[in-house]
């Protein structure tokens, strides 16, 4: 807004309004330092303390020729602020423009517009910047590789509405027949973090298309770093996923169709009475199959449990029915039956634990589509479509880093921890030479919330004063170790089998 129209508005005169409360007079002020995200600076502090911001806007391939071209910095601290703000389109840029308190926080002037943004990811070149987001992403999980860790992958949809590039009808189990991207994602289990993202068109939702860059990526990790287990479901119980998993010697746990033989064994085994316990209801038994895709037999856990309330049999052939049915051989009881393929020596309780906090991906999946940008930031060429979804999963990372700090005993979704450490009205004063920032928050919990964000504070400011001498990495890694103490282990075993920890503020 230019300095013309401000001046025009701070001129108008008060607008009276009649309110059950009585009259009321209401004018504006844009000039005025104020914001609604009053409590941002404390996450701005962590991210200058920790470097991260810092060596991001540096690796940025992003060049300008022009002289009136905006600063690589703003463009990137636009992106920041409107993906911390829940923002789903570029549009909503426009939103946050007159903020005039967090721009200088961040070392820049002011924000830049929508427009400015997307020309600014068109202009980036694709190969270069994807590489450099990979890079900033692995930098956020990078340390916590030396303890035992769970790969979950999988892909999620993203249903489009025009003529986008990579705009094609795929498997789109909630709106057949309309277009999508595919997202395929990996995702450190329990810690709630991305480790990576590739956009593609919705007909390569198969993991054929994303796994020779996940193989490649885990190749070039040392073994000690490697994840103990690689989990995913029903698409990845395929004989070339299978294979290339053990050509290296990796542990895998996934989930196989109910296909004509997998019934065969069930129905062998469904008779026999040495079922054990496996957990929230469910029992299971462990036997060796072959499929006919299969070049070598494997270790299977079929787990079952009983079917609660009336049952109801569709005369339809649902294709996704096929993964429920009754067996029909016991006369007592009909079954829900889920078999599992693995290369993992653990006992079936466990092997059963493992695959239901599988459950956890899909609530990564829900958070990034519904309280981030995943479901939104739609251009017509794919390249940026590319590049905003690993921003977006960035920014994830290290908004969670945060939070994680603020409480590391639970992890909080964007839709609670927004309001808790972000939202609150702040105005900023300044005199005697120092700068205020008085911050107002509405949250039932403001108290808990300041005295949370106070100690945060302090800690941010002993590591900076007592590790001077540290690299943003070695700076990183203890900001980690301290985020994620509850998960630094380095004892053998199933390392998913954790408990969701007690409630913080």
């Amino acid at each position: 807004m230019g300095e013309a129209k401000r001046k025009a508005l701070k001129a108008q005169k008060p607008v009276v309004l009649d309110t059950f409360g009585g009259r009321i007079h209401v004018e504006w002020d844009p000039a005025a330092a104020v914001t609604p995200l009053g409590q941002l600076p404390f996450f701005i502090e962590f991210l200058k303390v920790s470097g991260l911001f810092d060596a991001w806007v540096k690796d940025c391939p992003l060049v300008y020729s022009s002289n009136n071209a905006p600063d690589k910095r703003a463009v990137l601290a636009t992106f920041l602020l409107s993906i911390l703000a829940g923002h789903h389109r570029y549009a909503h840029i426009t939103g946050i423009r007159e903020d005039c308190v967090h721009p200088g926080l961040l070392g820049i002037s002011k924000l830049i517009s929508e427009d400015a943004a997307r020309r600014a990811l068109i202009r980036m070149d694709e190969s270069a910047g994807i590489a450099w987001l990979d890079r900033h992403l692995g930098k956020t999980t990078q340390p916590l590789l030396s303890t035992p860790w769970i790969l979950d992958l999988d892909t999620t949809i993203k249903c489009l509405y025009g003529k986008q590039e990579g705009a094609v009808v795929g498997y789109n189990p909630h709106k057949p027949g309309r277009p999508s991207h595919s997202y395929h994602s990996a995702l450190m289990a329990n810690t709630r973090l991305a480790l990576g993202v590739e956009v593609m068109p919705g007909n390569e939702t198969a993991p054929t298309h994303s796994m020779p860059g996940i193989w490649a990526w885990l190749d070039a990790l040392p073994p000690s770093e490697r994840p103990t287990i690689i989990r995913g479901d029903i698409a990845y119980g395929s004989e070339s996923f299978l294979a290339a998993a053990e050509a290296r010697n990796q542990l895998y746990l996934t989930k196989l169709r109910l296909t004509t033989n997998v019934r065969r064994l069930i129905t062998r085994l469904s008779a026999h009475p040495d079922w054990v316990k496996a957990g929230q209801g469910w029992e299971g038994r462990e036997d060796i199959l072959q499929l006919s895709g299969w070049t070598r037999t494997r270790r299977v856990v079929i787990l079952r449990r009983p079917l609660k309330g009336d049952i109801v049999l569709s005369a339809k052939d649902d294709p996704q029915g096929t993964l429920t049915f009754i067996d029909s051989s016991l006369a007592t009881a009909g079954y829900e039956y889920a078999v599992l393929v693995t290369s993992t020596s653990y006992e079936i309780r466990a092997i059963a634990q493992l695959y239901r906090d599988r459950a956890d991906a899909e609530n990564n999946f829900d958070e990034l589509k519904n309280q981030w940008g995943w479901g939104g930031f739609t251009t017509h060429d794919l390249k940026r479509c590319r590049l905003i979804a690993r921003m977006v999963a960035l920014v994830y990372n290290w908004w969670n880093l945060f939070v994680r700090l603020a409480n590391p005993h639970k992890h909080h979704e964007a839709i609670t921890s927004r309001p808790l450490l972000l939202h609150g009205v702040a105005t900023q004063t300044q005199h005697g030479g120092q700068t205020y920032l008085t911050i107002t928050s509405q949250h039932a919990k403001q108290a808990a919330i300041q005295v949370v964000l106070t100690r945060l504070a302090a800690f941010l400011n002993s590591l900076k004063s007592t590790a001077e001498q540290l690299t943003d990495t070695e700076r990183l890694a203890l900001i980690l170790r301290r985020a994620f103490a509850k998960y630094m282990r380095t004892t053998a075993g199933p390392p998913a089998l954790l408990g969701s920890g007690i409630s913080g503020i």
